[in-house]
């Protein structure tokens, strides 16, 4: 309706712009056409001669009548200097005194003016007649207003007709755009979509989820069409306009559903959806939700299991050897009872000091001692080798040093886990020159590069099932080694191993060795 509204304000003000210049057009040929009707009888010889005949009227008053017949003027009046008209459109008035303005012309000027005369007000010239040097007569023509309103509004119904057209086609448009912007709009008015964007704003910004939305076969160069203020915070992203390239890899890659992914620091659940309208898809949504103090909680929580089942297993054992050892005493054997007992806590306390004596730090050596027991039970037989000195976990913290050490001891136990045999693992931790060197090696089938940069990215795992989130050890390890600009590196040959090699003073960012 406002567009209607301004259609016909805006027809109604082009009509009233016509009619006004139609008009000034009208008057404006109206002057021409008068003045070189004056100007060209004013310049005929004939006039000249018949104002000095004995009777000028009766010479002049057919001629005139012609003229204004053939020119469409309203009166042509030859009146003599001293305004006496000879002749008039009405015969009644010729011999009377000629009303307007002469003195111009008595001046030798061909001029116009409007006037109200005898038939009314009209567009009038007037234009001296010469004889030699004299102004000998004048000639008046003129067109009445009258007859120039009577032109304009024979125009008027075509300018109507036009504007009308206009109008209709303008109307038509108005509401074919309005129909498309409504089925573009979901039949929405500004208002609703004023309020529906205010709202989606503030829930964007407000929800404690990242909320990215890619397009349907968008490219890498092209934009995101959303990215919220969580998300920016999550993926570290640029403020401003994002485009996919700056997404990581692994993210844009994601398959669908809960899935874990490692952003920098941050372990996210990253979950793919493709958005679907009327049967298409247009796009697809992904949300992250910060796991990563879940994921430290669920990681310390899977130590303490470990240690938990490291212990109920040696409490299982130690209760058959106490009952071995009981019953021995009870047959009389009372010196291979003593043996067998001394002989066991000599093992198990051998195992302590030589893992205390080599690594310091009772975190640590609390991990490996647990390690070891684990993988015992799994058939995995864990040393570290004598060479290993650990007097601190510097330039580590204390979480790190666990995170780093658990997980490459975690992946190189399942790997030697799963090979036929007897598998192994050994440890080896060291300084040297200026860094903190780990090396996990194992009996299993190891890793290569595209292997390790698969598991720098995403995360790697080489079991078919398991629990969620499997295989973010290896991208947990990687993410704490580039943030002490240290490197990661696997070999098969001669054994598989992965070494990891921090240094103690920070370089810039790919300086270390």
């Amino acid at each position: 309706m406002w567009q209607l509204v301004v259609l016909v304000a805006v027809v109604s003000l082009g009509i009233a712009l016509t009619i006004v210049d139609e008009r000034r057009e009208a008057d404006s040929d109206a002057e021409h056409t008068v003045t070189e009707v004056a100007a060209t009888l004013a310049l005929s010889d004939g006039t000249a001669d018949a104002v000095r005949a004995p009777d000028p009227s009766a010479v002049l008053q057919p001629e005139t009548e012609r003229i204004r017949a053939a020119t469409g003027v309203d009166f042509v009046v030859v009146m003599a200097p001293d305004r006496t008209r000879y002749t008039h459109t009405d015969p009644s008035l010729i011999g009377g005194a000629f009303t307007g303005s002469i003195d111009r012309a008595l001046a030798g000027e061909t001029f116009t003016e409007t006037f109200t005369g005898s038939l009314g007000p009209s567009v009038r010239a007037v234009a001296p007649v010469f004889s030699g040097d004299d102004v000998v007569a004048l000639v008046s023509v003129g067109v009445t207003r009258e007859r120039i309103g009577d032109r304009v509004a024979g125009a008027l119904p075509q300018i109507f007709a036009v504007a009308a057209a206009g109008l209709v086609l303008a109307a038509g448009a108005s509401l074919a755009l309005s129909r498309r912007l409504r089925r573009q709009t979901l039949g929405l008015e500004p208002d609703e979509l004023r309020r529906l964007y205010e709202h989606r704003d503030a829930i964007l910004h407000s929800i404690g989820e990242g909320l990215i939305v890619i397009p349907a076969g968008a490219g890498p160069d092209e934009l995101l069409d959303l990215v919220n203020d969580e998300a920016r915070q999550l993926l570290a992203l640029p403020d401003g306009t994002v485009r996919i390239a700056d997404l990581p890899e692994s993210l844009v890659a994601a398959s669908g559903g809960d899935e874990l992914h490692v952003a920098g620091d941050r372990v996210l659940v990253v979950d793919r959806r493709p958005v679907l309208w009327e049967g298409r898809t247009i796009g697809t949504v992904l949300t992250a939700r910060d796991r990563t103090e879940l994921r430290n909680a669920l990681g310390e929580l899977d130590s303490v299991r470990s240690f938990a089942e490291t212990l109920r297993s040696h409490a299982h054992e130690s209760a058959n050897r106490m009952h071995t050892m009981v019953t021995m005493v009870e047959l009389g054997r009372y010196d291979e009872a003593a043996a067998f007992g001394t002989a066991d806590l000599r093992l198990s306390q051998g195992l302590v000091d030589t893992i205390t004596a080599a690594v310091h730090d009772p975190a640590v050596a609390a991990l490996l001692l647990g390690k070891t027991g684990e993988a015992a039970e799994r058939g995995v037989e864990l040393t570290v080798t004598d060479d290993t000195r650990l007097d601190g976990t510097a330039p580590l913290g204390t979480h790190e040093a666990i995170t780093v050490l658990g997980n490459l001891v975690d992946n190189a136990i399942d790997s030697a886990a799963d090979q036929p045999g007897e598998g192994w693992v050994e440890i080896a931790i060291a300084r040297t020159d200026g860094g903190l060197r780990i090396t996990v090696s194992d009996s299993g089938p190891g890793l290569d590069d595209a292997a390790l940069e698969r598991a720098s990215a995403r995360g790697y795992t080489t079991k078919a099932t398991g629990p969620a989130g499997r295989g973010l050890g290896l991208a947990l390890v990687r993410r704490i080694v580039e943030r002490h600009h240290g490197t990661m590196a696997a070999r098969r040959e001669p054994e598989s191993s992965i070494t990891v090699v921090l240094p103690d003073v920070v370089l810039p960012y790919g300086g270390a060795s």
